[in-house]
């Protein structure tokens, strides 16, 4: 079985591209924080793994249109592993992870309070106070009926 749920945040916004067929590709990076940092060759201590994602379709036109740098968000798909030949001439390995499910991890409104952020600060942690009332997180404006799971 090849599964994998992440949580983290985006680096940078999706780089979003449509092959000849008009599908939508997104490529991302997501911080995902480590229970323990070790260190890297440096010396410095690593506290978070960045881990390339890939969407397809939907999901591409999704990130596109709703994800951002800062954004913490819930992946689940596969690992698949590839490879190339570079311009010199050196065979380089690639592993991403497929998308075929996102989802927002965090309200909107804390979202835009750590817009940048690349890995968990336990201080920036929204706070009961800054939830929702009902307990429901918002949905942004301008999404269609169709990506909802409800009717």
């Amino acid at each position: 079985m090849n599964k994998v749920i992440l949580m983290g945040r985006l680096t940078r916004d999706p780089d979003i591209r449509y092959s000849q067929g008009g599908m939508a590709v997104a490529r991302y990076t997501l911080a995902v924080d480590r229970r323990f940092s070790r260190s890297n060759e440096n010396g410095n201590d690593q506290t978070a793994d960045f881990i390339s994602c890939v969407a397809f379709g939907r999901s591409a036109e999704f990130a596109e249109k709703y994800l951002h740098q800062g954004i913490k968000i819930a992946v689940t798909g596969r690992i698949q592993t590839g490879s190339y030949t570079n311009r010199d001439g050196q065979k380089v390995y690639t592993t991403d992870v497929v998308v075929e499910d996102q989802e927002f991890a965090e309200s909107k409104n804390a979202s835009s309070q750590n817009a940048g952020a690349s890995s968990y600060r336990p201080e920036s942690r929204p706070q009961p106070s800054s939830a929702v009332d009902d307990g429901f997180m918002n949905i942004p404006d301008g999404v269609e009926d169709e990506g909802l799971p409800f009717n």
